[in-house]
Parts: C-alpha cells; sequence; structure tokens
C-alpha cells in the first residue's frame, strides 16, 4: 500500500495516526525508533498477579468484566476487573500438567474452558469451583471455541483434527481431520475459519462442521500466527510472522475486495502479527504484535485508526471486553527472538486499556487501494 507510513515506517493502510487521546502523553507521536521502548508507555492499567510464565490467551466473559489468562506456568487465572479498572484476583486453576494454551468461556459465564500441552481441555465451575475432563486429543490443544448455536465446544490441536464436544458426553460428537496442525482459530455463529501449518486456510459452515465449506491456501506468503472472523460472517483476517494482514472473502464474487497490508515492521525489522480482534460494537478491529505494538485498523475504509506505543517486549495475545470499552493485552515474551534473548527474563504483564471512541469508530473511506 502506497501514500505514506505505517507501524514504526513499515507500510500498511498508509494512513496517518490520529491526534492523541486526552490523558495520553505528547510523545506518543514521536518516531518509535528514537527512544527505548518503554514498560507502558500508554499508561494502561497494570494487572496485579499476572501469570509467573509466558501468557498464551486472555479471554473475557460474555456476561460481565471476568478476564481470564492461561499460561506455560500450567494456571488458569481469573480477575474481576472495578469499574474503576482495577482487575482483582478472583480465582485460580491448577488442573492442568502442562503449559495451558488456550480458553474460551461458556456463554452464560459459569465456567471457562482450557486447554493446554497435556493434551486435554477442561471445565473450570467457578460457582463450585469444580474441575471436570471434557476433551481428550492426542497432541497439544492450541485453541478452543464455544459454538453456542449448537452448544458445543470446539478444540483444535496439533493432532491435526478439530474435536467437536458436548461437555456432558465422554466421546466427541464429531471429528474433522486437518490437513496440518491447528495454529489458528476463530468462530463467529456458523462460521468457522481455521488455520494450520503450511499455510492451510479451512473455512467451515457449521451446519456441516467436520467438512470444510472451503480449503485454500493463506495469501500471506510465510507461516499463519492468527485469525479472525468477521461479525457478520462474510470474511474472516489472517495475520502472520512476516508482519502483514490479509483481508479475505469467503464467497468468489466478493474476490475483489480482498488485499493485504502490512504491519507490526519496523524499519527493516519485520515481526509476527500474533493477535487480532474485533470490536463487539464498530466491526473495526485490533492487531498486537511481536514489536510490542497494538494498532487499531478499520478495514472498510482502509486506514490505520490509532497507533499506539511500542511496549518493551512482545505482546502475545489480546481481547476487547463485551462492549468493546477495555482491551486487554499480554505483554510477554514468546521467544520469537529465541531463549538467549533478554527479553526472556522480562516479567509477564497484563495490561487494560480504556478505549476511547476515537481509537476504534470507522471513519470516510480512503480512496487508498491494497495488494490484490
Amino acid at each position: 500500500m502506497g501514500g505514506g507510513p505505517g507501524l514504526g515506517g513499515g507500510g500498511g493502510f498508509g494512513q496517518p495516526s490520529p491526534p492523541n487521546i486526552a490523558g495520553q502523553q505528547q510523545q506518543q507521536n514521536q518516531p518509535q525508533n528514537q527512544t527505548a521502548p518503554q514498560t507502558n508507555p500508554n499508561n494502561d492499567m497494570l494487572v496485579q498477579s499476572s501469570p509467573q510464565d509466558g501468557i498464551t490467551s486472555l479471554k473475557w466473559s460474555p456476561t460481565g468484566n471476568f478476564l481470564v489468562a492461561t499460561g506455560w506456568d500450567n494456571k488458569v487465572l481469573c480477575y474481576d476487573v472495578q469499574p474503576n479498572g482495577q482487575a482483582l484476583p478472583k480465582a485460580a486453576m491448577e488442573a492442568h500438567e502442562a503449559p495451558v494454551m488456550a480458553s474460551v468461556w461458556s456463554p452464560d459465564g459459569s465456567a471457562v474452558f482450557s486447554g493446554g500441552c497435556d493434551n486435554q481441555a477442561k471445565k473450570w465451575d467457578l460457582g463450585s469451583n469444580q474441575t471436570t475432563q471434557v476433551a481428550q486429543h492426542d497432541g497439544p490443544i492450541r485453541h478452543m471455541a464455544w459454538i453456542q448455536q449448537h452448544n458445543i465446544l470446539c478444540t483444535g490441536s496439533w493432532d491435526k483434527t478439530l474435536k467437536y464436544w458436548d461437555a456432558r458426553q465422554p466421546n466427541p460428537v464429531s471429528v474433522a481431520q486437518l490437513p496440518e496442525r491447528c495454529y489458528a482459530l476463530d468462530v463467529k455463529q456458523n462460521l468457522l475459519v481455521c488455520g494450520t501449518a503450511e499455510r492451510h486456510i479451512l473455512v467451515y459452515n457449521m451446519q456441516n462442521p467436520t467438512q470444510p465449506y472451503k480449503q485454500l491456501y493463506s495469501p500471506l506468503k510465510y507461516q499463519t500466527r492468527c485469525i479472525a472472523a468477521f461479525p457478520d460472517q462474510s470474511g474472516y483476517l489472517v495475520g502472520s510472522i512476516e508482519g502483514r494482514v490479509a483481508v479475505q472473502h469467503v464467497e468468489d464474487n466478493m474476490k475483489s475486495a480482498n488485499f493485504t497490508f502490512k504491519c507490526h515492521r519496523e524499519q527493516n525489522d519485520i515481526y509476527a502479527v500474533n493477535s487480532i480482534s474485533f470490536h463487539p460494537t464498530f466491526g473495526t478491529f485490533v492487531t498486537a504484535g511481536a514489536d510490542g505494538n497494538y494498532n487499531f485498523w478499520d478495514k472498510d475504509s482502509k486506514q490505520r485508526l490509532k497507533a499506539m506505543q511500542k511496549v518493551s517486549c512482545p505482546i502475545s495475545c489480546g481481547d476487547f471486553n463485551r462492549d468493546g470499552t477495555i482491551y486487554a493485552y499480554a505483554a510477554s515474551y514468546e521467544w520469537s527472538k529465541g531463549g538467549d534473548n533478554p527479553m526472556a527474563n522480562q516479567p509477564n504483564n497484563i495490561y487494560l486499556h480504556s478505549v476511547a471512541e476515537t481509537e476504534v469508530k470507522p471513519r470516510q473511506k480512503s480512496s487508498l487501494g491494497g495488494r490484490r
């Protein structure tokens, strides 16, 4: 895309960032490569008692401001976020015997499902504080989603399967075979999109959950890192390790609206896009990357809405709360630069960003196009 700098001068939708919101420091618009990154340059709220090892997932309750975090310390932590933004530790679950890689809430907010490297998924009932096993794979569970229309849990594994579970039964309701290991997964109503190793993308209609509606290769040249389904189910976003996002539509008659854009780049350095989340009200989205940046975008107008300041270590994951007023993100080293990097010794922190409407509200369409 032409027309202007993206993140750190690395391309993007080609639109400059809007003015700072109230209360943020003026240095926010300074070039990022002039000073060393700060721990919390955006003045976001730090969550106390964060996981002690790498943070793998953050998920908000669909019914209230309760936040769950999972990590390489084998734990699932739950926080109660107060109206003033303070997050109070509510409970912890330590039933997993290996790192926890994924989590999702039940639709009524009464339970949390988690899965990880012990090849199991657990159901944690927050009311009784009881934990039960609800799923089993032959390899680590990397992603999971709750499919509300069918009242089932979907687990995606490195054993090259998607499995669908009724949490009351010991065996899966159905199994979908994947061409490779599950690396990314998202569900919006009847649309499920799965990204695997070797750049496979599988699109499922949940009316037929074992047979892909479409199977294709990612339009991005390198490994898929994350996927986010459009709120209207017409398409999905793909983020990769090459600092690029693809905007893809499901149906062939919308191919002309597909494009890709660069992001999470700083001069000659290219960073992975680790997380993409859609805003629940406006349908805009946020990307978070291994460069320590999170940025807000509008795919319809092809603009970057807000570029935040870079934190001092990668952002491994993030999520909007149910009304989009808070964006939670984890500043946590995800080993993208190896075990000898000094960032491996930094603490793992969760931050809560109070989302201003100006950061996420759509704008008029730009005349700039993307790469087809």
